[in-house]
Order: C-alpha cells, then structure tokens, then sequence
C-alpha cells in the first residue's frame, strides 16, 4: 500500500512564502515521478510542478520563477517551495507520484493567500 503525507499548507499574505512537503512511503519504485497538482474553488484540478527520478522538472507558466520544486530520493520526498505567492495561488494542493503501477493523490493540504 502506498502512503503520500503532505505538510507544509497555511495561510500567508500576497507576497510571502510557504514550503510543501511530501513524503511518499509503502510499495513504491525506486524514483518515481513526483509533483503537485492544484485545485482552486470551482476550477479543474492544474499541474503546478512535475520532477522526474534524474531530478528533471517541469512547470506551470503561472508559477515559473516564483516556485522551485526539488526532492530528497533517499527520502522519497519532494518539496515545493513557494514564493512570491498571489490570491490565484489560493487552491488546495495535492501531491501525486507515478511509477510503473499507476498514479496516487495526496489528500491535499489548503493554501490560502490573502491580499
């Protein structure tokens, strides 16, 4: 059974900063496919940002420049840190990880910006 445990969600105001968490434990392969997706009041659930097992990242255009996301392997971990947050960035936030046996969600963790 595979486990994603996220952390690091809150309330901040526009301009200040938040750092996500996520830890993915049970029957994983070794260095899946990791990343967060977003999903906003009344909107579809968006990619924010993706990191392959060799460390190879891809992003959203809303959040290029402001956001890094980087992970631990040994750890099975990725972070996502957030700059330069906005009121759009307000969404709750999952993590996803793919491997060979398919993708699993996070259950989310709220971040809210306010303005």
């Amino acid at each position: 059974q595979v486990q994603l445990v996220e952390s690091g969600g809150g309330l901040v105001q526009a301009g200040g900063s938040l750092r996500l968490s996520c830890t993915v434990s049970g029957s994983i392969f070794t260095s899946p496919r990791m990343g967060w997706y977003r999903q906003a009041p009344g909107k579809q659930r968006e990619l924010v940002a993706t990191i392959t097992g060799a460390g190879s990242t891809n992003y959203a255009d809303s959040v290029k420049g402001r956001f890094t996301l980087s992970r631990a392997n040994a750890k099975n971990t990725v972070y996502l840190q957030m700059n330069s947050l906005k009121p759009e960035d307000t969404a709750v936030y999952y993590c996803n990880v793919v491997d060979v046996n398919g993708s699993r969600w996070g259950q989310g963790t709220q971040v809210t910006v306010s303005s």
